[in-house]
């Protein structure tokens, strides 16, 4: 698309078409410094696209309307608007047409219809943008549309819900508070009634979901932003630990542009190793992420995550301690 919007190319040429100035491609690519066979593609869109009714006079080689009275709608949209709308589009298609059905459906095809008219090549739509998850989870269609609507309407549910560390199903009535997505999978904040406190569900653990006629209210104190903003990843909680991670100077080339929390502090020390810092309320998520850059990384502190690494690394040797070589 060029350092200028595709669209500012169209009003340019709409502009001089109107005054029968007679533009034309060789023009076109003069004044936005792009090739002639890309200026000659956007006056084709133009005329074929956007039904502009664009004549071409050999005698000074340049177009001019058929109708006086046509203009091209002044309809700007940005290069980072563009790119927006080109990164939403791709993440609704990436994390929710599989299952969410009609609805988003429709909303995708607005925006692409929106797209069409800003780009020269349809195909570069799918091919300027791509984001690739991996580990997600699907819910089904039904139980995704329930919560949503619950979400919207303030109205309580009743759940089956699945838990894998008690690998039982149980009943549960649930206020739902927010829907996200976090890598991929749906997650529902909500109050449960059964556990009496907030709680995380994973939608796709969810086996059955139906709304309660209740409409309820949100717990006094409750404020999104900063749940969000309390810890690490998917473990929230009002009690916080810091966290301290020494990365060896190989590891901190490839991880000093990274941001694992907000509110994080970097600290480079004199043979080039990085220590991290940032706040976590549940050492879960954050082991996790310690233990994929293995010998790379040191817990500091707190002390207690570092002796759940450790051990966590003692029944990794053990396991490859007794595994037979094949």
């Amino acid at each position: 698309m060029g350092t200028k919007n595709i669209y500012e190319r169209f009003l340019w040429f709409d502009r001089k078409a109107g005054a029968k100035q007679y533009p034309n491609a060789t023009k076109l690519a003069a004044e936005f410094e792009i090739s002639l066979k890309t200026a000659q593609r956007d006056i084709e869109f133009m005329r074929d696209r956007l039904n502009c009714p664009l004549l071409y006079d050999k005698t000074r080689k340049g177009y001019h309307y058929e109708r006086e009275t046509f203009s091209l709608p002044s309809i700007y949209i940005s290069p980072e608007e563009l790119t927006a709308l080109l990164i939403t589009r791709k993440m609704l298609r990436g994390i929710s047409a599989e299952y969410i059905g009609g609805e988003l459906s429709q909303l995708i095809e607005k925006i692409t219809s929106i797209l069409k008219k800003h780009v020269t090549d349809e195909a570069s739509i799918d091919e300027a943008v791509s984001i690739q998850l991996i580990g997600y989870a699907i819910p089904p269609e039904e139980i995704f549309k329930t919560v949503l609507e619950g979400c919207l309407k303030r109205k309580s549910l009743s759940l089956v819900y699945y838990s894998p560390a008690r690998d039982e199903k149980t009943e549960r009535k649930v206020d739902p508070y927010h829907l996200f997505n976090y890598m991929g999978t749906w997650h529902l904040i909500g109050y449960c009634h059964l556990r009496q406190g907030l709680r995380d569900f994973n939608l796709s653990r969810i086996t059955d979901a139906s709304m309660l006629d209740e409409i309820f209210s949100v717990k006094r104190g409750f404020s999104l932003s900063e749940y969000f903003d309390s810890a690490f990843g998917l473990y929230k909680g009002a009690e916080r630990e810091e966290v301290v991670l020494r990365f060896t100077p190989e590891k901190a080339k490839w991880i000093r542009d990274q941001v694992w929390h907000r509110d994080q502090e970097k600290r480079y020390l004199p043979d080039g190793a990085l220590e991290l810092t940032f706040p976590v309320a549940h050492f879960a998520e954050v082991a996790m992420e310690v233990l994929k850059h293995g010998s790379g990384v040191e817990v500091i502190e707190p002390a207690g995550l570092r002796r759940l690494i450790r051990a966590e690394a003692e029944k990794i040797l053990k396991l490859y301690n007794k595994t037979a070589v094949r």
